[in-house]
């Protein structure tokens, strides 16, 4: 296990007023936080404790303990990604011509007489620091040569004009709660670059800039998150909110570029529906294209903007997204206990096919409840069985009780007891809180343990043969494991804990193994997250050779220098797979 004192060095530069000459200096830092970041998760946080109810309204009281995990979550996730991380291995699938180092040298040169505002274009070590490396995966970390801070999308087409001109790779970042490396550097031994590239930081482009309430959309750049938005439509008092909801802290061009989804998908679908009407898009030739008008539905060409959507930043920098809204509903929250997850899972099922009003349902397995208990912030002690955690919707209380009425009798026709209701919307707001709580409730079963998460996600009716299977597998490890997923769309999350080298190991062979057998039936290596760096090695087993060589046509044709995100998504070819 490495030493904290031996985390990867990253550039340092002193603002340009001519080009230097030789190579770029590095050093190491060895105290330095990502304190950007945090305080951007910080803010999401206090957004999602006051919002996550956004169908409701209401606000919780216990928002300073979700506060509190993300911060312990964030440093110990530093800590450890500092000492766990190998040396960068990212590789892309065939190897483009980048400039050298001295001609980005001059590109940073460029875009700081192109920025001359302060704080616009940054190497500082920080900035390098934050942007390179993440709190939330245990991917290989790799800085940027520069940081720039975009505020329109004529300042993205200056960039990637100075990027092209100098062939410097360009990477997007905005939220920073990407599992899987999205917006990593490129790091290759036959560039001779030991780091490089522009990350384009879209967080100041994050403007709601049309509300349209009689469409049912709005039109916002892409640094907007989806927390932030709903925010702004309930203190306007929009009755509207754009349903797709991921984790605190994300963004609508992130949402839109990793295809992502949420608790609400069994309700609403995902970023690959329709919720993304349009979007402009920043091509590697420097072009600005639209994909479509606003109207709600278009028959006219290609659906372009589907296109864009899961291409992670490969095809194109978003710089602007018009979304479709969903009218406010009443909501109310139920939990109950089951004595398998075979058995909890065949009542969700049953329960979807009635046809009710279901917004979200949740399964934890009874490691899972535990943890709630230990944790110590639910409002009560549940029994520790695998459980289903249920959001109502409807528009009247009378609906409400129905459809809790009917869950109620197929739960039990299952073996599901102790059926738990609120009983005003606080209570209601709690009791989801302990579901939205799982990551940080599993890490406290092993005081200073990490987690390796799975984002599988198989056709419903084989979900129970594969959470059976992962459980009996998972069960030989010989670590503690704990499952949460989005029963009612097929998607679940195995956590599996470790506080070393070796248990690290292990766990990350356990996730291969559920990734192959989710394949096998049918599936998807990722329900949500997207494949960055941490999946593309499944990519052909899933899709076939044929559909993944089209996808690298498609990326040839857009960006033929292999500028735009390098590394992610696309498979490597079998001479440049990465080591384990």
């Amino acid at each position: 296990m490495a030493s904290q004192s031996h985390l990867p060095s990253i550039l340092s530069f002193r603002r340009l007023s001519q080009p230097p000459r030789g190579l770029l200096q590095f050093r190491s830092l060895h105290h330095i936080r990502g304190s950007a970041r945090t305080t951007s998760l910080l803010h999401a946080n206090r957004l999602y404790s006051s919002a996550t109810r956004n169908t409701t309204g209401s606000s919780l009281g216990s928002g300073t303990l979700l506060l509190g995990a993300s911060i312990a979550s964030a440093l110990a996730g530093y800590l450890f990604a500092t000492q766990h991380r190998k040396p960068c291995s990212l590789d892309i699938s065939e190897s483009p011509s980048f400039g050298s180092p001295d001609d980005f040298t001059k590109a940073i040169w460029e875009l700081q007489r192109a920025f001359p505002v302060a704080g616009i274009v940054s190497t500082s070590p920080h900035d390098l620091l934050t942007h390179g490396f993440s709190d939330n995966d245990y991917h290989p970390g790799s800085p940027h040569s520069v940081i720039v801070f975009p505020e329109s999308t004529d300042d993205v087409v200056k960039i990637v004009k100075i990027a092209t001109k100098y062939r410097m790779p360009v990477v997007p970042y905005s939220g920073a709660t990407s599992l899987e490396g999205h917006f990593r550097a490129v790091c290759q031994t036959y560039t001779h670059h030991k780091a490089g590239g522009i990350c384009v930081d879209l967080m100041r482009m994050d403007r709601i800039l049309e509300i349209h309430e009689d469409d049912s959309d709005v039109v916002c750049q892409p640094g907007v998150g989806w927390l932030e938005l709903n925010e702004t439509l309930k203190r306007q008092g929009i009755p509207l909110f754009f349903p797709i909801d991921p984790g605190p802290g994300a963004t609508l061009g992130g949402m839109l570029s990793t295809g992502c989804s949420g608790t609400n998908a069994v309700r609403y679908g995902t970023a690959k529906g329709e919720w993304f009407l349009n979007a402009t898009v920043v091509l590697p030739s420097g072009k600005v294209i639209k994909t479509r008008r606003r109207s709600r539905k278009s028959a006219a060409g290609f659906d372009l903007t589907k296109l864009f959507i899961g291409a992670e930043g490969t095809l194109g920098i978003i710089t602007e997204v018009t979304v479709r809204l969903t009218p406010v509903l009443p909501t109310n929250v139920a939990v109950v206990h089951f004595p398998d997850v075979h058995s909890a899972t065949a009542a969700s099922i049953d329960i979807i096919n009635q046809g009710i009003g279901i917004q979200c349902v949740e399964i934890v397995d009874s490691v899972a409840m535990k943890a709630t208990n230990n944790y110590g912030k639910s409002v009560r002690k549940w029994p520790e069985k695998d459980s289903l955690y249920f959001k109502f919707q409807g528009q009247s209380p009378a609906s409400l009780k129905e459809t809790a009425d009917i869950t109620q009798r197929i739960c039990a026709k299952h073996g599901g007891t102790g059926f738990s209701l609120a009983r005003h919307q606080e209570e209601a707001d709690a009791l989801w809180l302990d579901r939205k709580n799982m990551y940080f409730s599993g890490l406290s079963l092993v005081p200073g343990a990490q987690a390796i998460t799975t984002d599988v996600c198989v056709p419903v009716s084989k979900l129970p043969q594969l959470i059976q299977e992962s459980q009996e597998d998972l069960a030989k490890l010989g670590l503690v494991t704990g499952m949460a997923g989005h029963v009612g769309d097929g998607n679940f999350h195995a956590l599996i804990l470790f506080t070393t080298d070796e248990e690290f190991e292990r766990a990350k062979q356990a996730t291969d193994r559920i990734v192959h057998r989710a394949i096998e039936l049918d599936g998807t290596c990722t329900g949500e997250h997207g494949i960055g760096i941490g999946k593309k090695e499944y990519l052909v087993k899933e899709l076939g050779e044929g559909t993944v060589e089209l996808m690298n046509t498609i990326k040839h044709a857009v960006d033929p220098l292999g500028l735009f995100n390098p590394g992610k998504l696309y498979p490597d070819p079998p001479s440049k797979k990465r080591e384990p």
